[in-house]
C-alpha cells in the first residue's frame, strides 16, 4: 500500500532476496550470515566506516508502555534477533507525531503514536527504513532475555 508500512520481517536465510536493496545491504547481510554472532561482545563493530556499522547488544525485553516509537533519516536498520523473542512496533512516520527533536549527531527522533506490532525470533531480521517508525525490545508476554544485531545501512 503506498504510503503505509514497508517493514520487511524474514529469517536470515532468505536474506539474499534482499541483496537487491544496494550494495550495503548486501554486505550487512554477509555480515549477519558469517559470523558467529552470539560469541560477540557488547559494541559497535564497523563493516565499511560510518557506512555500513553493526551494534550488538543484550538486554531484557520491555513492556509495551515502556517502549518508544523511534525513526532515523540517515540511516536504515537491519535488527537481527541472535537470542530470544521479542515484539518490534511498527508504522509510517506520516501517521506519528515527534516528541523530540530530530538529533543529526545520533540519527534519532523520538515518536508518539500507534503502530502494529510484529514478533521476531532467533533468525529473524526486520528492515526499517527511514519512513518506518519503529519500536524495538518490547517483550512478548513477560521480560526475557534478547541479543541483537542492529546493522546501520547509510541511505
Amino acid at each position: 500500500i503506498k504510503g503505509e508500512q514497508t517493514m520487511i520481517i524474514d529469517n536470515i536465510e532468505n536474506a539474499e532476496y534482499y541483496y537487491g536493496l544496494g550494495e550495503k545491504f548486501k554486505k550487512g547481510f554477509e555480515f549477519l550470515k558469517n559470523n558467529d554472532l552470539s560469541k560477540f561482545e557488547n559494541g559497535k563493530y564497523e563493516i565499511d566506516g560510518q557506512n555500513l556499522f553493526v551494534s550488538i547488544q543484550d538486554y531484557n525485553s520491555k513492556p509495551e508502555n515502556e517502549g518508544k516509537f523511534e525513526a532515523h533519516k540517515k540511516y536504515a536498520d537491519i535488527q537481527f534477533i541472535i537470542k530470544g523473542t521479542e515484539k518490534l512496533g511498527y508504522g509510517n512516520v506520516k501517521n506519528f507525531k515527534a516528541t523530540t527533536n530530530y538529533d543529526s549527531e545520533n540519527d534519532i527522533v523520538f515518536l508518539e503514536g500507534h503502530g502494529q506490532f510484529a514478533q521476531a525470533k532467533e533468525n529473524t531480521f526486520l528492515i526499517f527504513m527511514p519512513q518506518d517508525a519503529h519500536m524495538p525490545c518490547i517483550a512478548v508476554e513477560n521480560p526475557a532475555y534478547v541479543k541483537k544485531a542492529v546493522v546501520k545501512v547509510k541511505i
